[in-house]
C-alpha cells in the first residue's frame, strides 16, 4: 500500500481530468481524492496498490482528451486507509 500526492499544472481543468482520474482509479482498485485549486491545476491523492497507484501517475502525466500537462510534482506520503475516490 502507497500513498502519493500529486499536483498536476498545465491545462487541467475544464476538460474532465478530475472524473477521468476518477473513473481510472475506481477500475484499478485505488482510493483517493482530487480537486481543482485555485492555482489553476489538480490536485490528488491515490492510496493503493503500488503498481495500480503508478499507473494512475503515468496517467497523470499524459491527461484525458483536451489537457495538456506541463508538470507533475509528486510526493510520497504515509497511507491512511482511505476507501473510494471522491471529487472535491
Amino acid at each position: 500500500m502507497v500513498r502519493r500526492r500529486l499536483v498536476i499544472h498545465g491545462r487541467v481543468q475544464g476538460v474532465f481530468f478530475r472524473d477521468t482520474l476518477r473513473a481510472f482509479a475506481e477500475r484499478s482498485g485505488v482510493a483517493g481524492w482530487a480537486r481543482n485549486t485555485p492555482e489553476g491545476t489538480v490536485e490528488a491523492v491515490l492510496e493503493g496498490d503500488d503498481d495500480a497507484v503508478a499507473r494512475l501517475i503515468e496517467f497523470a502525466r499524459k491527461g484525458p482528451e483536451g489537457a495538456r500537462v506541463e508538470y507533475v510534482g509528486e510526493g510520497a506520503e504515509e497511507p491512511q486507509g482511505l476507501s473510494g475516490f471522491s471529487i472535491r
